[in-house]
């Protein structure tokens, strides 16, 4: 863990000098270049042409090539092709070394010392940004192999019998001898005696009997009633029962020439025993209750029965 985090620091550490050193190279890279080319541009141009146009063109000659190694690092990585960015890239650094060369004095030192700069520049910023992420990675120790410990199946051989393997049946038959089995009878083993305890009855003690008899309980100092128990009041009876009593009464005396029975008034005025009652005692009748029996067609009183 250790040897990690020194060797992410010392990566990060040559990154950073990196950096620093492209960029001192591309700052004197274009005070020297981008003047040439700027200069170059400007003594080309016709009379009157700003001053930012030569600047214009220092900037895209110069910068032109270092997008073109970006895109190119791109598409190597992705497995693309890259032959439009070179041909932008050569084309860029022809652009550019032919103005150092033409602002150069004449003679081979006076051309590599006016070109040395922008070919500095173009040949670090291929050394920077042309390194893969794929020599980084190659830094890294490998992951250990994980042993595999399942288990793996065994093939199992086919056992089966071929068809040619079978033999064919034998045309001669089997001989099963004719013997019969012998019974042999059986013969159940006895078992050992094992004592057994006679069980004999415990006496019981006897009990003597109890005779329970029940007594009524016999009540005594019971005070009499002081006052008579109170009947309700039967209801008056209606004038038009009364009525029809009184004629059935005199109608029956004229008709039988005796007094009518409590049942044969309760039989005509279709009330009942105890209104009957009533009635009788209404009409101040008294006669003896009699039933329906009668002789030769003649009703009895109770008293002749």
């Amino acid at each position: 863990m250790a040897t990690n985090t020194k060797r992410d620091r010392g990566g990060k550490f040559e990154t950073f000098v990196l950096v620093v050193i492209l960029l001192a190279v591309g700052g004197a890279a274009g005070a020297a270049s981008f003047t040439h080319v700027h200069d170059w541009t400007m003594h080309n141009s016709p009379a009157g042409t700003g001053d930012w146009f030569g600047w214009a063109n220092a900037v895209i000659s110069e910068l032109i090539p270092i997008a073109a190694m970006l895109v190119m690092r791109r598409r190597h990585a992705a497995g693309q092709p890259i032959g439009y960015p070179i041909f932008l890239l050569v084309a860029a650094l022809g652009f550019s070394v032919a103005a150092q060369i033409a602002v150069a004095k004449p003679g081979a030192t006076g051309y590599l010392v006016s070109v040395f700069p922008a070919l500095a520049f173009a040949a670090l910023a291929k050394l920077i940004l042309g390194k893969g992420p794929a020599a980084e990675v190659a830094a890294d120790p490998a992951p250990a192999a994980v042993r595999d410990d399942r288990p793996r199946p065994v093939p199992v051989p086919d056992v089966r019998p071929r068809p040619q393997d079978v033999p064919a049946p034998s045309p001669t038959p089997l001989r099963v001898p004719n013997e019969r089995p012998r019974y042999v009878p059986a013969v159940p083993e006895t078992p050992p005696a094992v004592p057994v305890a006679e069980d004999r009855p415990e006496p019981v003690p006897t009990v003597p009997a109890v005779v329970v008899r029940a007594v009524a309980p016999v009540i005594t100092n019971v005070p009499a009633l002081e006052r008579p128990v109170t009947e309700w009041p039967a209801p008056p009876l209606p004038a038009d029962l009364l009525d029809r009593a009184r004629a059935a009464v005199t109608e029956h005396e004229q008709t039988n020439g005796r007094p009518i029975t409590r049942d044969e008034l309760r039989a005509v005025l279709r009330v009942s025993n105890d209104t009957t009652g009533q009635i009788m005692r209404a009409l101040g009748l008294t006669a003896p209750r009699t039933s329906l029996a009668s002789v030769n067609g003649t009703p009895l009183p109770e008293a002749a029965r």
